[in-house]
């Protein structure tokens, strides 16, 4: 696993290859604030793992940091190479009207409620993936970003990468014919969290304001930062995580964006130790209706290739596979090949997604126009990782209204499609 800590020099390395992120005058008169020498000033909520992965990219915008682990939080500010201000509390931040944008990567359970009440606070927003818990918060992340006119993009970056936009082409040129069936894979779940653990939590660390909208619990490390993932109310496992940057490349490649499945069948073993309570051998089949297709999900070991996850597309003349999905994708040579044929150019499928995201996220801040990885995109991919965990939790398959995002004829699992919050960190009217 990938270290979240980094050095100095290592961050001031990666951002001298960045170009700096400064807009023409003007350019943010639609909202009337821009930042110091016309370049938009970002806030940054949640600065460890990929919030330390984001702010390389904008070491010439940022103006305030903010977590709720205050020890974290004065590491990284000791690490920039400007003053920025500090805050634990996310909402000091949104506060601020000099700040244009800010880019959210707190844990997964507190993404809607953030994104919703900065699109209030005016700010154009780069909210990290799985872009929702419930479909509930989708649906309101959604009609803020409409509400208020807001430019939001979510961190799924996989189909900014060329190796995706490569077999995005090859797909819809028709190489493999129509394709019927998708499907992806990733290693399992771990299991574990030792409940020996359970006490107070470190005093650098705001436990109630980390919880936030999430059910009350006592601290344990064996809960954050990291393995948040492992638990359903906050982060809802592999699917949630790695789903989210998979099934955001199917659906570009095969235009699912706008569409949902109508029926949603996951399996899955119950965990028998430790306090995470994700699914062990995990398996979801997704049928959709419009096109007819079937996209599955495995976690149950088996793999086409040598890789930790991604997905085969199989069409009635052929398969392609996808390697990754995230920041890190791969396409088979042969896709390259035709590709490099059809242009007369070479083509290597090379290239830095997670970058891409951002400056889409920027260029369309600017000529606020719909980014590529939007948050109706955002919340369709989230809705079929949600689908699938409830599915599993509910022990029965669910029939899905897609257009009004409602389960058919199953009352009880209509009733959590949202959850209440708690104390003060609810969704708005909207």
């Amino acid at each position: 696993m990938e270290s979240n800590r980094f050095s100095r020099r290592s961050f001031l390395a990666k951002s001298a290859a960045v170009a700096p992120m400064i807009l023409s005058s003007g350019v943010l008169a639609a909202h009337g604030k821009p930042g110091a020498n016309d370049r938009i000033v970002t806030g940054h909520i949640g600065v460890g793992g990929m919030g330390r992965h984001h702010l390389g990219d904008f070491l010439d915008n940022v103006a305030a940091i903010c977590d709720v682990d205050s020890a974290r939080l004065e590491e990284v500010r000791g690490q920039l190479p400007s003053p920025v201000d500090t805050y634990t509390d996310y909402r000091e931040v949104l506060d601020r009207k000099d700040i244009d944008a800010v880019l959210i990567a707190a844990p997964d359970h507190w993404h809607g409620l953030m994104m919703v009440h900065a699109c209030q606070a005016g700010k154009d927003v780069y909210v990290e993936k799985p872009a929702c818990k419930t479909i509930e918060e989708g649906q309101a992340m959604v009609t803020a970003a409409k509400k208020y006119d807001r430019v939001v993009v979510v961190g799924s970056q996989g189909r900014q990468h060329p190796a995706s936009a490569a077999i995005r082409e090859y797909i819809q040129d028709g190489v493999i014919g129509d394709v019927q069936r998708v499907e992806c894979w990733h290693v399992d779940n771990p299991m574990g969290g030792d409940p020996a653990k359970f006490g107070p939590a470190p005093d650098h660390l705001d436990w109630d304001r980390w919880l936030g909208p999430a059910a009350w619990r006592m601290y344990n490390p064996d809960y954050c930062p990291f393995n948040f993932r492992w638990v359903l109310d906050f982060g809802g496992g592999q699917i949630r995580d790695r789903g989210a940057h998979v099934f955001s490349v199917v659906s570009w490649c095969l235009g699912l964006d706008e569409k949902g499945p109508t029926k949603v069948n996951a399996t899955g073993e119950h965990p028998t130790s430790g306090i995470w309570d994700v699914p062990q051998k995990f398996y979801i089949e997704y049928t959709f209706e419009d096109p007819g297709l079937t996209v599955t999900w495995d976690q149950r070991g088996a793999r086409p290739v040598d890789y930790d996850f991604g997905a085969v597309f199989i069409g009635t003349k052929g398969q392609t596979v996808l390697k990754g999905g995230d920041g890190g994708c791969t396409a088979e040579q042969k896709v390259l090949d035709y590709l490099t044929e059809k242009h007369g150019e070479t083509v290597t499928g090379r290239g830095d997604a997670l970058k891409a995201n951002h400056l889409n996220w920027f260029d369309c801040i600017r000529t606020r126009e719909t980014p590529l990885m939007n948050i109706e995109a955002g919340h369709r991919i989230a809705s079929m990782c949600i689908l699938g965990n409830l599915s599993y939790r509910l022990e029965r398959p669910l029939t899905w209204n897609a257009k009004k995002e409602q389960v058919i004829d199953d009352i009880g699992a209509n009733r959590v499609l949202g959850g209440p919050g708690r104390g003060e960190y609810v969704l708005p009217v909207l």
